[in-house]
């Protein structure tokens, strides 16, 4: 009974600091205003005051995690889970063949369905349905695409031949093939051409199936696949994850702090991409960028070396960035561990981020072509002229997308927390160890914040 009141007191301990960052994060929010909604109805405070309102939050988060100090409870949170009962067979086998059919639709209506995108079954399909609403399904609720992934459905079908990955890869071309499939989608017009799409898609299939079979199923979608590495990684922030015995219900972001989830530099370098190449494609979308660009290309650079130079030395500097903050809570929280060590145990804190930011970026669009893709899917091939659109979203959605982000950031700096107090045996030891990454994450808040307010502007001298 009293360990049983011990864990009562501590769950509500949790149950109220976590209130806590929820008003802050609410206190965010009010000075925001609209965001989005921002061409419509202007943000009454200065965009300085809000952003700065958005580190204050991540600083305080901090502030407030550094307070729970017993090693017990952290675990103890983290171990909460219960069993659930998984789907069956039947569900799985209904969930690949219903993925095999959606790829051949989305291949058959891309190349010869309308040529008008906003019209097209199969641009719909993969940016309003797949992209914006099925990723966010895999963080927010799990990760199903194993079940539902066509491609590796075919390539289980098929003989292996069973060769011998070269160990050394490890993940990086995961991590070549996420920079690629996202440059690719930035500066073409992959999402407005179904022909284009189609053909890309293709060329991914046949390259991820054969890959799969010469190097086996399970070893090229864990290791080599970027897309299911996408997946897996936003499956670990969800609240329903594999176990040995099925599914089991824990709390959201509980996984983040298991030492395998990340593994090595190849690891470290794939999740802080990901993080990346999600604002990358907000990025190209604001203001400043298209002006950038301009100025660029009227000094008399090519348009192909400013969006090269932007995407390789952003990549650079968001992942040199990360190494430095190991490199600091080294010396902030003296430690023999090195720096990949720590690299390691913090990287899966960044997932929460990009989880959050991706929820705030696509979560407008989503809504908004909804209606469209009901009318273009109940006539694929003979679509409207001009499919349903949900017109105007209130004012107060563009402070829901504030949240996401800021609730991202929360969930990140306990993850961090949690995983540091796992790291360092000292409890000061452990707090110092999170000024860097503490420091990056605020940062990295008023960047995606500022990115969320900023109204869309086309990218010029894109496709």
């Amino acid at each position: 009974m009293a360990r049983s009141g011990t864990r009562r007191r501590r769950l509500l301990a949790a149950v109220v600091a976590l209130a806590s960052l929820v008003a802050l994060a609410g206190d965010a929010v009010a000075h925001s205003g609209g965001l989005r909604n921002a061409t419509q109805d202007p943000i009454s405070v200065p965009t300085w005051l809000f952003l700065t309102t958005g580190g204050g939050v991540v600083g305080a988060s901090f502030l407030l995690a550094s307070f729970v100090t017993d090693r017990q409870f952290v675990a103890d949170v983290h171990a909460w889970g219960r069993a659930i009962a998984s789907p069956g067979r039947i569900a799985a086998l209904a969930t690949r063949t219903f993925g095999v059919l959606a790829l051949a639709a989305t291949l058959a209506v891309g190349f010869v369905g309308p040529e008008d995108g906003p019209r097209n079954f199969a641009i719909l399909l993969i940016w309003v349905v797949w992209w914006g609403g099925y990723v966010a399904s895999t963080y927010l609720l799990g990760n199903s695409w194993p079940v539902l992934n066509p491609f590796r459905t075919l390539a289980a079908a098929l003989p292996s031949l069973s060769l011998s990955y070269p160990e050394r890869l490890g993940s990086w071309p995961a991590v070549a093939g996420l920079l690629a499939l996202v440059w690719v989608e930035v500066v073409s017009p992959l999402a407005d051409d179904p022909t284009l799409l189609a053909t890309v898609i293709s060329a991914y299939g046949v390259v991820t199936v054969a890959g799969a079979v010469a190097f086996g199923v399970d070893r090229w979608f864990e290791s080599v696949d970027p897309v299911a590495k996408v997946f897996d990684y936003y499956g670990a922030v969800a609240p329903v994850g594999r176990s040995d015995g099925g599914l089991r219900l824990r709390l959201p972001g509980s996984e983040l702090r298991e030492a395998r989830l990340v593994d090595g530099r190849d690891e470290v370098a794939f999740v802080v991409a990901l993080l990346f190449v999600t604002t990358y494609d907000g990025f190209v979308g604001t203001g400043l960028w298209a002006g950038f660009v301009r100025g660029a290309v009227a000094a008399g650079l090519p348009p192909v070396v400013v969006y090269l130079g932007a995407y390789l030395g952003g990549f650079a500097l968001f992942y040199g960035a990360f190494q430095a903050t190991a490199r600091l809570a080294r010396r902030t929280a003296p430690t023999f561990l090195t720096g990949d060590a720590v690299a390691r145990r913090f990287a899966p804190s960044l997932l929460a981020i990009a989880a959050g930011y991706h929820l705030a970026h696509n979560l407008g669009s989503v809504l908004v072509l909804a209606p469209a893709f009901v009318a273009v899917a109940l006539a694929p091939l003979s679509p409207p002229t001009n499919p349903p659109v949900l017109v105007g979203l209130p004012g107060w959605f563009g402070g829901l997308e504030l949240a996401f982000v800021l609730v991202g950031h929360v969930v990140a700096v306990w993850i961090a927390h949690a995983a540091a107090y796992d790291l360092f045996p000292g409890r000061m030891q452990a707090v110092r160890s999170q000024y860097g990454v503490t420091l990056v994450m605020v940062a990295y808040t008023m960047v995606s914040l500022w990115i969320v307010k900023e109204p869309f502007v086309s990218p010029p001298f894109i496709g």
